[in-house]
């Protein structure tokens, strides 16, 4: 049964879909329904972290006295997602210790690097599905008075073909996909719409009088800015992976001062010439961290574990234990100064903001300090 939610990216609207992970929660709860109680279950719903109720039918059901399996299908909505239409199965039985235990079977990526969401060793999935599997497993189990434990196994059965055209094995997750998502939800990105939009959003701010803007991809950047009310005030857009897109808008609508606030994850790629951050486009941030750590002296030894690592947080680590991370801060900065400067152009001040999960601020440019204390003089 399609999933009728809609958003609207420009002038297309677009039907969501939801996530592996929400097809995984599906899945465990329709079998676990089964399990413990005597009826067949032909449909299964659950409410998503995003607070929409996503329905879908209950598939392939193999039942035992042990245990019961039973898939659900991914419905991506209008996203361009690979994984749109496959099955997504849940194997639930049940255990003498008391509480939810979740594992992935065939075709569930494991990781083997450190750094990511879950420890190595684990199936890859994330923390957010974990939990929505597991508050849904134990709903079952209260609803049934039923006071033993469960043992959860999600497979995916095309993952491992499919995790090949993913970023997952370079990433450290092998013989697999990952079972991810924050929301539960798909929110479909038409590439066009969504350019689209950031420039309906800057041409209205300019239109309101606004000489400066504060850019930022998307949810990590927000959460950065309401951390520090001086920016958390200014006019802001997000941009998403459209850096340069933005600047070019930001520059016709006639802003002064655009100050670009992101993730390391996205924006050490500046200091490349990358203004389309998305992996599918350029995905070298390590490359480019490690050049810049040479740069400054990093050894052989430091070199190799930054090529090696899976994130920018733990490449910042790295600079940090080997006392360079300032240094290549600076440098990285300098380099993405050069590249957004050129491409606004004269007469326009741009200034970066550079920031990570672990390590917080990591540094900004000079043009960035001058338009924050501009914002803060405008908020006295």
């Amino acid at each position: 049964m399609p999933f009728e939610h809609y958003i609207q990216k420009g002038a297309q609207r677009l039907r969501m879909g939801y996530t592996t992970g929400t097809c995984a929660t599906l899945a465990a709860k329709a079998a676990a329904t089964m399990l413990l109680g005597a009826a067949d279950v032909g449909t299964v719903s659950i409410m998503t972290p995003k607070s929409l109720t996503v329905e879908t039918d209950v598939l392939d059901v193999t039942r035992s006295d042990k245990a019961v399996s039973c898939a659900v299908r991914k419905d991506a909505g209008d996203d361009p997602d690979i994984t749109d239409g496959m099955l997504v199965y849940a194997r639930v039985s049940k255990t003498d210790t008391p509480g939810i235990a979740i594992n992935g079977g065939s075709g569930v990526g494991r990781v083997t690097r450190p750094g990511l969401d879950q420890p190595v060793g684990a199936a890859a999935i994330n923390s957010v599905p974990r939990r929505m599997i597991e508050s849904a497993a134990q709903d079952v189990c209260d609803s049934c008075f039923y006071e033993g434990g469960l043992s959860v196994t999600i497979s995916l059965p095309d993952g491992e073909r499919l995790a090949k055209r993913t970023f997952n094995p370079k990433l450290g997750i092998e013989g697999g996909l990952s079972v991810i998502g924050t929301s539960g939800i798909v929110e479909p990105m038409s590439t066009q719409a969504l350019i689209d939009t950031i420039g309906l959003e800057l041409r209205a701010l300019g239109a309101a009088g606004e000489t400066t803007v504060v850019l930022t991809p998307g949810n990590y950047g927000a959460r950065f800015l309401s951390e520090h009310p001086d920016l958390a005030r200014a006019p802001t857009v997000k941009c998403s992976n459209f850096i340069g897109d933005a600047i070019d808008f930001a520059v016709y609508h006639d802003f002064s001062d655009i100050l670009l606030v992101g993730h390391a994850g996205k924006f050490v790629k500046l200091a490349g010439g990358i203004l389309n951050t998305h992996s599918s486009v350029a995905d070298c941030r390590s490359e480019i961290v490690t050049a810049h750590a040479a740069l400054c002296g990093a050894d052989t030894a430091t070199v190799t574990a930054l090529m090696q690592a899976v994130t920018t947080d733990q490449c910042f680590d790295i600079l940090d234990g080997a006392g360079l991370k300032d240094a290549v801060v600076s440098s990285l900065l300098s380099k993405a100064d050069e590249y957004v400067t050129r491409r606004a152009g004269d007469g326009v001040r741009v200034g970066v903001v550079l920031f990570g999960t672990v390590h917080g601020l990591l540094g900004q440019t000079q043009k960035a300090s001058e338009i924050i204390n501009k914002l803060k003089r405008r908020n006295i």
